[in-house]
């Protein structure tokens, strides 16, 4: 098996301390790879990265707009949101709107991303509930499509159940990639989650954003969910999260979705390009660090938009009387990288 490079190094003063390494693979929609680092054929979990792709039969089915779902609706059905009252509250209409309330809800429940949201929920004396689940849109997502379908939906999570195969199928036919109970795990949300290798990933969303290889109805889907997110980032993610801060950077332009484990996914539909990373060791402050770098080499082009990936690919860290003592940078190997 191949090591994959270090693509990230995490210095105290001028001393290296921690290194990161990972995988980054971009691919054009007729599945081309036109850059990569590392071995992209390992199968990784895309965990949450996936999201789009699985929100697909929500919009094929005819499900979206029998419950009159918006961009807010389509970019939460895509999101890892950070529980905050706007998320909950969406969340909590998408399943109003199909006839279903929390109680329907199978993803389980967690305190909020968002520290000043957890702090306030718990000063209240409140306990948090399903709709503050980062996954809750998801969700809502899958369990409206069961409704408009004729579905069960008690039982939608679990492998094998209606919703989840034609999930899977979505997933297997965007991606290229099989779908194999032997490359399926259980997702923190409690659904299925499969292991793909890091190139499929990467052409799945070329696609989504292309449309090649896709028939006519499901390249019209794919583009709407991508367009929905890229219209409502802060609903993808929230206050202060890589996904909303990156996509407000180029507004219209760029789709980022991060998935668990420092797997990241996006596309530049301007492009025609799709991109998948994934840290090896799983750590958030790397994997944020390659998805800002990839994106200054993909607008290498437009200096300006260029310096605020790059200023956000290098985090200054400080400690807990504000003083600065080191950061979290990228290697030259990928920041000077040429793409195309």
């Amino acid at each position: 098996m191949m090591t994959n490079p270090v693509l990230v190094e995490v210095f105290r003063g001028e001393v290296v301390e921690s290194r990161h390494r990972g995988a980054i693979a971009v691919v054009d929609g007729d599945g081309r790879t036109v850059f990569s680092l590392g071995d992209i054929d390992r199968p990784v979990f895309p965990r949450s990265a996936i999201k789009a792709i699985q929100a697909l039969p929500l919009v094929e089915t005819g499900a979206a707009d029998a419950f009159g779902f918006d961009n807010v609706d389509l970019a939460m059905a895509c999101a890892s949101h950070s529980g905050e009252p706007e998320h909950v509250a969406r969340a909590a209409s998408m399943l109003e709107r199909a006839g279903l309330d929390a109680s329907a809800l199978e993803c389980g429940s967690h305190w909020p991303f968002d520290q000043p949201v957890l702090i306030e929920l718990a000063k209240s004396g409140k306990e948090p509930t399903p709709l503050h689940n980062n996954c809750s849109g998801k969700h809502a997502g899958f369990l409206s499509t069961c409704v408009h379908c004729g579905l069960e939906t008690k039982g939608y999570v679990a492998l094998g159940s209606q919703i989840q195969e034609m999930v899977r199928e979505s997933m297997e036919a965007v991606t290229g990639a099989p779908h194999a109970i032997d490359l399926c795990g259980t997702d923190g949300c409690s659904i299925p989650t499969y292991a793909i290798p890091l190139r499929n990933l990467a052409q799945g969303f070329a696609r989504m954003a292309t449309g090649n290889g896709l028939g006519p109805e499901r390249a019209k889907a794919a583009r709407r969910l991508i367009e929905a997110c890229m219209a409502e980032p802060f609903y993808v993610a929230g206050t202060k999260r890589a996904c909303t801060m990156l996509m407000g950077m180029a507004p219209g332009r760029v789709f980022v979705k991060t998935g668990a484990e420092g797997v990241f996914a996006g596309a530049v539909p301007e492009l025609g390009l799709g991109f998948a990373i994934k840290c090896d060791d799983g750590a958030t402050r790397a994997s944020e660090a390659m998805v800002a770098a990839l994106l200054s080499r993909l607008f290498a082009s437009e200096p300006e938009l260029c310096a605020k990936f790059d200023r956000y690919s290098t985090r200054e860290m400080r400690n807990w009387n504000g003083i600065p003592y080191g950061v979290v940078a990228p290697v030259e190997e990928l920041t000077k990288a040429e793409i195309g």
